[in-house]
């Protein structure tokens, strides 16, 4: 169980690094109006930045604060979900339901930490696994 507590003391710690973020650039839904092309307007429809870049103003947009500050709560659930059955997430589950939810949310969950694979504090152990789930084999 250990080791699934510091995977998801790992990924917890990136959203909140993210809602920080999030939060210091104001915390606003973007946009990109038609008539302004290359401007990101924060709420209120004042200029947040301009980006002369095809494309990367709608891009940025897209990536507000206010949908990454609803996305890591979405996220924040379901890591809620995994954690209450996280000590069943092994190398060898048994072969009931509540373990294989384990193991498929200990997946989801080790995907989320894997797109973090550069920060130090990552743990190569933490590559998503991949475990044959179904009847034994006849030996």
């Amino acid at each position: 169980m250990a080791e699934n507590s510091d995977l998801l003391a790992f990924v917890r710690a990136r959203l909140a690094e993210e809602e920080d973020i999030a939060r210091e650039a104001g915390g606003d839904g973007w946009r990109t109006p038609a008539e302004a092309p290359g401007e990101v307007h924060d709420r209120t429809s004042g200029i947040a930045f301009v980006v002369r870049s095809r494309g990367y103003d709608r891009h940025i947009a897209f990536q507000d604060p206010a949908r990454a500050l609803r996305r890591i709560e979405t996220t924040r659930v379901l890591l809620d979900e995994y954690e209450e059955i996280a000590a069943l997430d092994t190398d060898r589950p048994a072969q009931d339901f509540t373990s294989g939810r384990a193991v498929g949310l200990g997946f989801v969950v080790r995907q989320m930490a894997a797109e973090h694979a550069g920060h130090p504090d990552y743990r190569v152990k933490w590559l998503p696994r991949f475990s044959h789930w179904g009847p034994s084999s006849p030996e």
